[in-house]
């Protein structure tokens, strides 16, 4: 028997032999697959989720003004405090209005974290719009007093009460640190207080952008 010839025609010259597959454990097999479909799914999930959440935030805030518009309008119509859902805990106190930003706001009483979300909130420590002293009002940086940083120095704002609207103009901008600042108080004064930066990614830091207004006189709202 040619032995050389045979070996040539099993073991091609210059050609390797491939070598053989192990074979993949038995309890493994057909296993990955599955958990990668599963693993992806449940990445799509949590995608999603955190979109809906982030996109609720702003859906809210503004379906909440939509009813804190009709509350306000009953009390200007009627007198008194109207909630403006049956389960609320808080009312409407005034409306306020930046004229060149298009921006009308009905704000509510309270500033607690669970009023923000439906609306700028009156830091109840202070005075009440409408009366004499400094009136402090808060929201957040990302939903309705975002418009805060598009103010501007002689900017005319609008704060309407129910004994009628008040005229102010911006006199000061300023970032203050919340651990150590104080608010500085004046005859007919007006702040306005949101977190800082506007760009922030982490929640809750201790900065603050701050907005003075000086009263002018008596004012009218331009826009609804």
């Amino acid at each position: 028997m040619n032995f050389a010839a045979t070996a040539s025609r099993m073991h091609p010259r210059d050609r390797e032999v491939p070598p053989r597959r192990r074979p993949r454990p038995r309890g493994l097999r057909g296993t990955l697959a599955p958990a990668r479909r599963w693993l992806g799914l449940a990445l799509l999930l949590a995608a999603l989720a955190t979109g809906a959440q982030a996109a609720w935030l702003p859906a809210k805030a503004a379906l909440s003004q939509v009813l804190l518009h009709g509350a306000w309008q009953r009390t200007l119509d009627e007198g008194g405090a109207h909630r403006p859902w049956p389960w609320a805990d808080t009312h409407a106190v005034a409306r306020i209005a930046a004229p060149r930003l298009g921006v009308s706001q009905v704000v509510l009483a309270g500033d607690s974290g669970r009023t923000l979300a439906f609306g700028p909130g009156w830091a109840e420590s202070s005075a009440a719009p409408g009366t004499r002293g400094t009136t402090v009002l808060s929201g957040h940086r990302d939903t309705h007093f975002e418009w805060l940083r598009h103010l501007r120095h002689g900017d005319r704002v609008v704060l309407e009460t129910a004994q009628g609207p008040r005229d102010y103009v911006v006199t000061a901008t300023e970032v203050a640190d919340s651990r150590s600042h104080r608010l500085a108080t004046g005859p007919d004064q007006l702040v306005l207080v949101t977190c800082w930066p506007f760009d922030a990614t982490a929640p809750r830091g201790p900065l603050r952008y701050l907005v003075t207004l000086q009263e002018t006189g008596s004012g009218s709202l331009t826009h609804k």
